[in-house]
C-alpha cells in the first residue's frame, strides 16, 4: 500500500475519447495537451504476439475490419484481434465506436464516424508518444495499462501479462515511482505480477459487476467487502470500481447516495480510482458533469478517476478548496 495519500490524479480514459476515436495516438496527444496526469492503454495481442493499444479483443467496434476483411469472423460473428497479424492489423481505419449489430454510433455527439484517419498503435508507438510528449512539453504524464482479459489469451495459447510487463521494462517503467500503474479485472493475473514476476509498478484491482464478461468466474460482491478489500491489499495499490458500485442514486433534496466503498478501500490502505465519467452519459438523477466530478473528488475522495473528458475534469479539480 501507498505511505502516504498522493495527490488526486485525472486519469484519460481511453485517451481524450470524448473529442476523438478511444486508443488513437490523436486521442492521448490531446489527453496530453489537455493535462490529464495519465493516459489510459487497453491492450490485447495479435496473432503475432505483438501488444496493440485496443479497448476489446474484438476488432469490428471500432475499425473498418468487416469491410476489409469479410470473411474472417469467428463463429460468433466478431472479429478477433488475436486472429489478425499487426501487419493486417495496420491496414484497418479507426473509427469512434460503434454498435456492431447495427453500425450506429455508440456515442452521436462525438467525433464523425469515418472522417479522418486513424489506426490501432502498438503499445511501444504510444509510450514514445507520450515520452516524447513529456520531453518536448516539460509536463510529465503516466501511462496506465490495462491486461485484457488474460485467462482468456491464455487459453489461446498468448501470455499477454508477460509481453506487457516486458515492454514496460524496455522503456523504464520498473519500480513504484516510474509513473505507470497495471490494472486488470483478473485477481489472479495481478497476483502472478506481485509474486511471481516481481513487479514493483502499482497495480491496481479493476472491480466488475458479478458475471461480466473481462472474468466472469470472480465473485466482485465478495471483493468489494472490508475482507475482501483486505485480500486484494495483500497484492495491489489499489481498487477501480465502476463509479456505480460507489454512487447508487440521488436523494430527494439532491444530495448523493454512497456505498462504503471508498471508505472501506481507504480503510484497507488501497487507492480508488473509479470508472468511467462521462458528460454525455451521466448517471440517473446527476444534474449535471462537473457536480459529479466534484461530488467524487471533493465530497466522497476518491484518489482518482477515469474519464472521456479529462480536460473538464482537470479544470474541476484545479477549482476544488
Amino acid at each position: 500500500m501507498f505511505d502516504q495519500k498522493p495527490a488526486q490524479i485525472i486519469i484519460a480514459h481511453r485517451g481524450a475519447s470524448g473529442y476523438l476515436p478511444e486508443h488513437t495516438l490523436a486521442a492521448k496527444a490531446m489527453a496530453h495537451a489537455l493535462g490529464a496526469h495519465y493516459l489510459e492503454q487497453d491492450v490485447v495481442l495479435t496473432a503475432d504476439d505483438r501488444c496493440i493499444v485496443l479497448h476489446d479483443i474484438y476488432l469490428d467496434g471500432v475499425t473498418d475490419v468487416k469491410k476489409k476483411f469479410p470473411r474472417r469472423a469467428r463463429e460468433d460473428g466478431r472479429y478477433y484481434a488475436i486472429d489478425f497479424t499487426l501487419e493486417e492489423v495496420r491496414t484497418l481505419s479507426v473509427h469512434e465506436r460503434t454498435d456492431p449489430r447495427t453500425g450506429r454510433p455508440v456515442y452521436p455527439g462525438r467525433f464523425p464516424i469515418n472522417a479522418s484517419r486513424f489506426f490501432v498503435p502498438t503499445l511501444e508507438e504510444e509510450i514514445e508518444l507520450i515520452q516524447g510528449l513529456n520531453k518536448s512539453t516539460g509536463r510529465e504524464a503516466g501511462i496506465y495499462v490495462e491486461i485484457k482479459r488474460p485467462a482468456w489469451h491464455e487459453r489461446q495459447g498468448k501470455d499477454p501479462t508477460r509481453a506487457v510487463l516486458a515492454i514496460l521494462h524496455r522503456y523504464g517503467y520498473r519500480r513504484r515511482d516510474d509513473r505507470a500503474f497495471i490494472q486488470c479485472f483478473d485477481p489472479a493475473t495481478l497476483r502472478r505480477l506481485r509474486e511471481e514476476m516481481g513487479c514493483e509498478l502499482p497495480l491496481i484491482q479493476l472491480i466488475d459487476e458479478e458475471g461480466g464478461e473481462e472474468a466472469p468466474r470472480v465473485d466482485y460482491a465478495y471483493l468489494r467487502t472490508p475482507e475482501g478489500l483486505a485480500e486484494i491489499a495483500a497484492y495491489a495499490e489499489g481498487i477501480g470500481p465502476y463509479l456505480g458500485q460507489i454512487l447508487t442514486g440521488v436523494t430527494a433534496d439532491g444530495q448523493p447516495r454512497i456505498t462504503t466503498l471508498v471508505a472501506d478501500a481507504h480503510a484497507a490502505g488501497l487507492l480508488v480510482h473509479p470508472y468511467t465519467f462521462r458528460a454525455d452519459e451521466l448517471p440517473p438523477g446527476v444534474p449535471d458533469f462537473d457536480t459529479l466530478l466534484r461530488w467524487f473528488l471533493h465530497h466522497i475522495h476518491v484518489d482518482g478517476l477515469f474519464t472521456d473528458h479529462p480536460d473538464r475534469a482537470v479544470r474541476v479539480l484545479r477549482r476544488l478548496p
